[in-house]
C-alpha cells in the first residue's frame, strides 16, 4: 500500500476538515506515493520516538500531537524540531499527525468506553453536528464516591496517580470526559450539569473555580488520558488494512512512550 492509501484509511475515522483552525494535521513530512510496509503509532513525535522508528525501519509515523505548529523559517540540526524533520527525511519516513480531528470523532468516545459510560452525548458539539465534538458525557455504571471514581480512572487508564478536585466522599453518577487538556471544558461541564469531569492539565485557579461551582474533577494528566489513541488506532488500522491489503503485509507497531512527568 502507498502512503496515500493509509492516509485515506486514517481520514475516514478522523477527517482533516474537522480539525480546529489553529491546528496542523495531515501529512506533514514525506511523499504520498511512498510504499508503506511498517507503520509506527505514537502520541508524541519526540526525538526518542523517531529514533525508535529509525531503528525499527519504519516507513511511516502517525502521531496524535503534531510536530509542527508554527511556521518554520529554517530547518537545521541546530533546532530540535529541525533535527526531527531532518531525521525523518534522511530516513525516508513519512510523518502524519491526527490531532483535534481525532479528538472530534473518537478520542473521548474511546475514553468513555474505558470507564463504561452509557447514554453518551457530546460534551461540546461541533457547530452543525450533534455526533462530533470535544468530550463526551455519560452515566457511570453506578453511583459511587468521587474517590471510587478516581480509582476506577486510575485503574482503567493505567495511570500511576490522579489529582482530585472536590470532596472525595461526594456521590457522582453523571460524568464528563475530555482527554488531554480540559480547562476549556469547565463551562460545558457545568452547563450540562456534570457531577465529575475527567480530564487533564487542570491548573490551580481553574481547580478552585470549578470546586466553588460544585464541579468535581479527576485530573489524570495529558498523557494519562490520551495514550489510548495508540491502542485505538492500532486496532482500527489492522482491521481496515486487512480488508484492503490484497495479500500485502503491513506491520503496525507502537512506540515505547511515557509521561514526561515523574512524581516523587
Amino acid at each position: 500500500m502507498k502512503c496515500k492509501d493509509i492516509i485515506d484509511i486514517v481520514e475516514k475515522v478522523a477527517p482533516t476538515d474537522l480539525a480546529k483552525s489553529w491546528d496542523n494535521v495531515g501529512l506533514l513530512v514525506g511523499d504520498r506515493e511512498k510504499k508503506i510496509q511498517t507503520i509506527m503509532l505514537a502520541l508524541d513525535p519526540t526525538g526518542d520516538v523517531i529514533r525508535q522508528g529509525i531503528d525499527a525501519g519504519i516507513d511511516m509515523l502517525i502521531t496524535h500531537h503534531p510536530m509542527i505548529f508554527s511556521p518554520l523559517k529554517s530547518i537545521t540540526y541546530d533546532d530540535f524540531i529541525g533535527r526531527r524533520i531532518m531525521d525523518l527525511i534522511q530516513n525516508d519516513i513519512a510523518y502524519y499527525a491526527m490531532h483535534t480531528n481525532f479528538d472530534m470523532t473518537k478520542m473521548a468516545e474511546a475514553a468513555a468506553k474505558m470507564i463504561c459510560l452509557s447514554e453518551l452525548q457530546v460534551l461540546e458539539p461541533e457547530e452543525e453536528s450533534t455526533s462530533n465534538g470535544i468530550g463526551r458525557i455519560g452515566e457511570l455504571e453506578r453511583s459511587m464516591t468521587l474517590e471510587e471514581c478516581a480509582l476506577l480512572v486510575k485503574e482503567r487508564f493505567q495511570i500511576d496517580h490522579v489529582r482530585i478536585v472536590g470532596n472525595r466522599k461526594r456521590i457522582v453518577k453523571r460524568a464528563g470526559i475530555s482527554p488531554g487538556s480540559g480547562k476549556s471544558m469547565i463551562d460545558a461541564a457545568l452547563l450540562n450539569r456534570v457531577d465529575v469531569l475527567i480530564t487533564g492539565d487542570i491548573d490551580h485557579h481553574t481547580a478552585i473555580d470549578a470546586n466553588e461551582q460544585g464541579l468535581c474533577i479527576i485530573d489524570g494528566g495529558h498523557y494519562g488520558t490520551e495514550h489510548i489513541m495508540v491502542e485505538y488506532m492500532e486496532r482500527y488500522l489492522n482491521e481496515s488494512i486487512e480488508k484492503l491489503r490484497n495479500g500485502e503485509k503491513i506491520k503496525i507497531i507502537s512506540a515505547m512512550e511515557q509521561s514526561p512527568f515523574f512524581v516523587l
